[in-house]
């Protein structure tokens, strides 16, 4: 009996054991995912009210550079890491996770979009002019505003105004939000934690509550 409780409680120490390695790991990969900051709706709202025309310029920037048939994922980091380099070229499809500026791989997916590191870094600047860090898509272009845990709040912006049935497609209240115009809300989750607006949650809750 003796045994069998000790292996049991080695087997449990060692689940315990890689449990907290990988949150551990978590934390480091993404900056702090479970002691940062923690953000809803009305924050990234209150972005874009501050600094629609930073957002909106840049959208535009963004768009001027980006060659026909390929589109890009980018995530700045901190210093000259970029936390995310996705690049789809036609129907091909490479991700790229935390590459530092200057490295021959980095160099490399300049050289498919034709950028020098004069685009990256005017881009870089206008995201952090607008306060966001990252950007992505082509229609609509996907603008990143900050993480919050492993998930992510950004804008879908639109090359022209929504129609009715576009925003009923968008106002889903979970993962999408019709703003205004031309702006849908977007909240992207990750691997753990929450996958829908922490307001959703919310007005769930109401609901299953309420008689």
């Amino acid at each position: 009996m003796r045994i069998v409780l000790k292996a049991i409680l080695i087997v449990l120490g060692i689940i315990l054991t890689l449990i907290i390695g990988f949150l551990i790991f978590l934390h480091i990969a993404f900056d702090g995912i479970f002691t940062g900051p923690s953000y809803d709706k009305s924050d990234l709202i209150s972005n874009y009210e501050k600094r629609e025309f930073q957002i909106i310029e840049v959208r535009d920037y963004y768009k001027s550079i980006l060659p026909e048939n390929k589109s890009v994922s980018i995530e700045f980091g901190k210093g000259k890491d970029i936390k995310i380099f996705h690049l789809r070229s036609d129907s091909a499809f490479e991700s790229n996770w935390n590459l530092q500026i200057g490295t021959a791989k980095f160099d490399s997916l300049l050289n498919e979009l034709n950028w020098t590191n004069k685009e990256i870094k005017t881009l870089q600047e206008k995201l952090k002019a607008a306060n966001c860090i990252s950007i992505g898509g082509t229609e609509p272009v996907v603008i990143g505003w900050q993480r919050s845990g492993m998930g992510k709040f950004s804008y879908d912006i639109f090359k022209s105004n929504l129609n009715e049935n576009q925003i009923k497609d968008y106002n889903v209240g979970c993962t999408h939000i019709f703003y205004k115009k031309n702006v849908v809300l977007e909240y992207g989750g990750g691997a753990i934690g929450m996958q829908c607006f922490p307001e959703y949650y919310k007005n769930k809750g109401k609901e299953q509550g309420s008689p």
